[in-house]
């Protein structure tokens, strides 16, 4: 049978929409259905929740619209895998029934800091400046919260699992899950990429008893085969095989065709990372580990400015009104009137600096930092200030790219962008030009899903290895240059005034929040 009459499906839930996607053994989306989901609900101010029966029918509609419609003949269709968003917890019964809400990855609630470290080994940790960070995981780890708050949620939970390992379960029957999806407050050891022994400070931190974890395997492994039931939910053949990929930024990274630490990955998302992808385990901030790739035995460097891309939609919500209302009579997306808006506003914005670090708790490059515009002036209009949230994003990613440069030992030659932020063509311009370097724009929007697809394919034996797969699977679809004018003017701005307004502003901001306790601080 040739390649191009061989598919795999795969099943991307992120945290926006669900989609399910049939892709071939060139990398082409042939199929897509996506349903648009409902991102959380918060009983209180910080909280992130949803129902993970909701995301489960979610899931059951895309796929059986999928394969309703689909003209694809079903025995051509060889495996699954799926791929998620990283960092939402569901604790399950015995019977794989959800005991409480999904905690989404955005929830911001905080636990207390009860017992270890403390003694002798807090003094330790003090000392080589890790005890604050290590306290900071702490707090934030969710089962640490439902442990203290839902404590009879806690002794009735059987298996305490990420999402993905929720919809395992729900497909093959298996509490099991991929090591590629191991990123959050759970007693992982990074660099081994295996369960914490007792010992461990990661077993510390998070109290998790061994035998509520899942078993996990490396992505392109055998999760099982579609169940019964699962088929009668989903649509989806009995017994097609399910094949482990990992967490949707992970996968990005491999659908973009990285897979040496030479080309970074920028995924400018609701979360904007900037990533590469190792053969050895490097922690580019100390302290701070290297994630799972989804290139089994393989680590993703990974620097994060977590509101990202996050902003626009901010921007949208408070300055987008006349574009959101243009998109209702044009077809076109507010995004693309915004793209129409700045076409003019010249590099740089007329001197008008952003610096992105929108949310509090910003462990880098301080917990007390803030989002900050500097350079206002009469001749600046929204138009500026939406372009100068672009360029703000991407300086902070160059800062991430030469902190990561400076830690593996690898020159960074080139840049890979997804997520939605790379459908701006300006935005890219721009990151070509701040960054100095050649922009490649995959062939393809839906890396994510095309990442999974590549272990899904590696698994079968469909190619015989990684590198195989992602020459056949993975191509550039556009190139941007650096234009001299503007990387000229570029560098000057984020040596001159981007990489020096911290510094600056960091006593103002400890005094915004010794004022106004703004944000409030955890007793």
């Amino acid at each position: 049978m040739s390649l191009e009459k061989q598919y795999v499906v795969v099943i991307d839930a992120g945290t926006q929409s669900i989609r399910a996607v049939i892709i071939d053994l060139k990398g082409n989306i042939c199929e897509i259905e996506r349903t648009e989901i409902e991102a959380y609900y918060s009983e209180k101010p910080g909280y992130a929740e949803q129902d993970p029966e909701y995301l489960w029918e979610k899931l059951c509609e895309t796929t059986q619209r999928l394969m309703k419609n689909t003209s694809v003949e079903i025995s051509t269709i060889k495996g699954l895998s799926i791929t998620t968003q990283r960092g939402t917890v569901v604790n399950l019964d015995k019977n794989g029934k959800p005991l409480r809400p999904a905690i989404i990855w955005l929830d911001q609630r905080k636990a207390k800091h009860i017992g270890w470290p403390n003694g002798i080994v807090k003094i330790g940790l003090q000392i080589i400046n890790m005890y604050q960070s290590l306290v900071h995981a702490k707090k934030d780890s969710e089962s640490n919260w439902i442990r203290q708050n839902q404590p009879e949620i806690w002794a009735k939970t059987y298996k305490y699992v990420f999402l993905s390992g929720f919809f395992n379960y729900r497909l093959v029957g298996k509490f099991v899950d991929s090591i590629g999806n191991t990123i959050g407050y759970f007693p992982f050891n990074y660099k081994k990429q295996q369960w914490s022994k007792p010992w461990a400070t990661n077993s510390k931190l998070f109290p998790i008893e061994r035998e509520k974890l899942v078993d996990l395997v490396k992505p392109s492994e055998l999760l099982g085969k579609i169940t019964e039931e699962a088929s009668k939910q989903t649509g989806l053949p009995v017994g097609l095989t399910v094949i482990a990929a990992a967490a949707d930024k992970s996968c990005e990274v491999l659908g973009s065709g990285c897979s040496s630490p030479e080309i970074a990955c920028l995924s400018y998302g609701t979360t904007a990372t900037i990533e590469t992808v190792n053969k050895k385990y490097k922690e580019v901030l100390r302290f701070f580990p290297s994630f799972p790739s989804a290139i089994p035995n393989y680590f993703n460097t990974e620097m994060m400015i977590y509101r990202g891309y996050w902003m626009i939609n901010w921007f949208k919500n408070e300055f987008g009104h006349k574009e959101v209302e243009l998109s209702k009579e044009s077809g076109k997306t507010p995004e693309e009137h915004f793209e129409e808006m700045i076409k003019d506003i010249p590099p740089g914005s007329m001197g008008l600096t952003l610096q992105p670090f929108w949310s509090p708790g910003l462990k880098i490059p301080g917990v007390e930092a803030k989002g900050a515009v500097i350079g206002f002036g009469d001749v600046h209009t929204r138009a500026h200030l939406y372009r100068s949230i672009l360029e703000g994003l991407t300086y902070a990613l160059k800062v991430g790219a030469l902190r990561t440069q400076k830690r593996t030992g690898v020159k960074i030659e080139k840049l890979r962008v997804s997520g939605g932020g790379s459908q701006s063509k300006i935005a890219l311009q721009m990151t070509a030009d701040i960054f100095d370097m050649p922009v490649e724009k995959p062939h393809t929007f839906e890396t994510s899903a095309l990442g999974a697809a590549i272990n899904c394919v590696v698994g079968l034996k469909l190619y015989p290895d990684f590198e195989t797969a992602i020459n056949n699977m993975c191509r550039v679809g556009e190139t941007y240059l650096p234009k001299p004018e503007n990387r000229d003017l570029y560098k000057k701005l984020f040596n001159k005034v981007y990489k020096k307004m911290y510094k600056q502003l960091k006593p103002l901001y400890h005094n915004i929040r010794e004022i106004t306790n703004y944000p409030v601080q955890e007793k």
